[in-house]
């Protein structure tokens, strides 16, 4: 199941674009802004983002630079724009693909997949390390200080998440979208209660302090 960010400020075209993807058992995640987009996109677990140039907040050529710092996440990018400058400009700055507006939601389907297949055949890092954890992505294992720690996919997933942007603060609502894929439900102690399972695993090691509580928001990793 692709998750799928649409970064676009018109209602319609958002959620007609986030029910047809839904009905192609995609997950979708909505963001009205450049702003907004960027939040959902820092909370991890995106496989592709369509993204419109003219947004709030931040502009969405913005969003397109700020993600290729880290990422190589591929990117469609729905405009009105139509020149050919504006199309050559953009796939030189870091969009994979360009859709001008309006367009075929059967079309954007068929592109998806092309831009999809292209990212799952592109070769993965297959080690994180975060001090004494070294995870193994491949494999989906946890070595922590020489420890091997057995954790269940939702828990791996949960340090894979933490470990791979060690400075920022994830709300439980973050985590649990991003792991679970699906939407939060308020007041669910799903997340704590996986945290404390984790640390529990992490004792032998000494390593259970690395994942620290912020209290109010959620946690993080604690700084080296």
């Amino acid at each position: 199941m692709p998750h799928i960010l649409i970064v676009e400020d018109d209602t319609d075209i958002n959620n007609s674009t986030a029910e047809y993807l839904r009905r192609q058992g995609c997950l979708c995640s909505q963001a009205f802004s450049g702003t907004e987009g960027r939040l959902l996109w820092q909370a991890g677990g995106i496989d592709l983002l369509l993204v419109d140039l003219m947004l709030p907040g931040l502009s969405g050529s913005a969003l397109i630079a700020e993600i290729r710092q880290s990422s190589q996440t591929p990117v469609i990018v729905l405009s009105a724009k139509a020149e050919l400058s504006d199309k050559v400009e953009l796939l030189g700055s870091g969009a994979d693909d360009y859709l001008t507006k309006p367009y075929q939601l059967e079309e954007l389907w068929a592109r998806i997949l092309v831009q999809l297949r292209h990212a799952s055949a592109a070769p993965a890092e297959t080690f994180l390390q975060y001090r004494e954890w070294v995870l193994n992505l491949e494999e989906r294992t946890l070595i922590a200080a020489g420890h091997p720690v057995s954790l269940t996919a939702h828990e791996f997933r949960i340090v894979e998440l933490l470990a791979s942007r060690p400075k920022r603060v994830f709300t439980k609502r973050q985590i649990y979208e991003s792991v679970w894929r699906e939407e939060y439900a308020v007041e669910d102690k799903t997340i704590t209660v996986h945290i404390s399972n984790i640390r529990a695993k992490l004792r032998p090691s000494g390593t259970e302090g690395y994942i620290q509580t912020v209290w109010g928001i959620g946690f993080k990793l604690a700084e080296a």
